[in-house]
C-alpha cells in the first residue's frame, strides 16, 4: 500500500518534532535552568499538537489512546518498518 507524499511529509515532521522533544527533555533533566532549551521545548510542543491533530483527522490515529470509536485503520496501513520514507511509501 502506498502512502501519499503529503501524508508521509506530515508523518516525518511529527516524528522529527517528537524526537527533538525527547532529546530536549533528556537535556532539561540535567539542565533544568536552561531557559532557551525550555522555550524551544515549549515551541516544539505547540507546533506538534496541531500536526498530530491534522494527521489523525485526515488519516488515522497515531496512538491507541486517540482511536476512540474510530475504525482501527492502522491495521490497513504499512507498519512503520515497511514504509520507504525516502520514496514515499511501499
Amino acid at each position: 500500500m502506498k502512502i501519499n507524499k503529503e501524508r508521509l511529509e506530515l508523518l516525518n515532521e511529527i516524528m522529527a518534532l517528537e524526537f527533538s522533544m525527547v532529546d530536549l527533555n533528556l537535556y532539561l533533566d540535567t539542565h533544568p535552568c536552561d531557559e532557551k532549551a525550555l522555550i524551544i521545548f515549549q515551541q516544539y510542543g505547540c507546533k506538534l499538537k496541531p500536526l498530530k491533530e491534522k494527521y489523525e483527522d485526515e488519516y488515522a490515529p497515531i496512538t491507541a489512546e486517540n482511536a476512540g470509536n474510530r475504525h482501527w485503520r492502522w491495521i490497513e496501513d504499512p507498519w512503520p518498518w515497511e514504509i520507504d520514507y525516502e520514496m514515499g511509501g511501499k
